[in-house]
């Protein structure tokens, strides 16, 4: 068999290509001379095109356009990420996540409208973060008990059950109490109930019912305990009666903004 030579132009096969190739940048042919199968006999050229294919293009996933939601959901979720419910947010986190959460609410596809999407409102939501929480007090932008080295308490889960039957709205906050050494910690879970009502597009007001708490663990035989209210004549003029509003910024089956009446961010997820 003689050796093969090469021409630089362009040309197809002689025979039916197998495949037909995309997109193509370099072609060349090569040619070769055959026997035949017997001996002395003459020879026979033949020809076959070899084309290099160019290497696709590179996706660019940085590229993201500005109205892809669920990058936008991701993005929300990674500027909230790490900051502990909100108690560990500097200022710069609150501003962050701010922008992440307006960026998403741009984005939605349409405007909250309850009277459509009640339906998405059921179930339970974990908070996987609050703004008001960078006041470093359980009650956020609302008086209550301070965290830290004041009380030994720490927040553990943070969760809102909505029953939109029942229009029943409860916080529920998973907590550990300190007890003097060699006391063990306390484990309770505190259930604050209100009641709800739409009262616009995508606004909702709460008023409060009560406050029980369970505990857990090696006490979790006691009975529930129903937290007593203070007589209103003798709670503070400026104490909160247990009422307040908030607006459903953005909502889907999984993930739920919402924006209170003193300007709390809060981030729910589906639990």
């Amino acid at each position: 068999m003689a050796a093969p030579s090469w021409s630089s132009c362009c040309a197809s096969t002689s025979t039916r290509p197998l495949l037909s190739p995309p997109s193509i940048s370099k072609s060349r042919k090569l040619w070769w001379t055959s026997s035949g199968g017997r001996s002395g006999s003459g020879g026979k050229t033949q020809q076959l095109s070899i084309c290099a294919v160019a290497a696709p293009a590179a996706v660019d996933y940085a590229d993201t356009a500005a109205g892809d939601v669920p990058s936008l959901k991701i993005r929300l979720l990674s500027a909230v990420s790490g900051l502990n419910r909100g108690l560990a947010a500097s200022q710069e986190d609150l501003e962050r996540a701010d922008a992440a959460a307006r960026q998403l609410e741009a984005a939605a596809p349409a405007p909250v409208d309850l009277a459509k999407d009640l339906d998405k409102l059921q179930g339970r939501w974990r908070l996987v973060y609050s703004s008001a929480f960078s006041s470093r007090t359980l009650g956020g932008s609302r008086p209550g008990p301070p965290t830290g080295r004041l009380l030994p308490i720490t927040l553990g889960q943070v969760f809102q059950r909505i029953d939109v039957v029942s229009e029943d709205l409860d916080n529920i906050v998973e907590l550990e109490l300190g007890a003097p050494w060699p006391l063990p910690p306390i484990e309770a879970t505190a259930t604050l109930a209100h009641k709800f009502e739409i009262t616009g597009t995508a606004s909702i007001k709460i008023n409060f019912d009560k406050t029980t708490v369970k505990t857990k663990g090696n006490l979790s035989q006691l009975p529930l305990l129903e937290v007593p209210r203070l007589p209103d004549n003798l709670r503070p003029p400026t104490s909160s009666t247990g009422s307040g509003e908030f607006e459903v910024t953005y909502l889907d089956d999984d993930t739920r903004v919402t924006r209170g009446d003193r300007g709390e961010l809060r981030v729910f997820v589906i639990s």
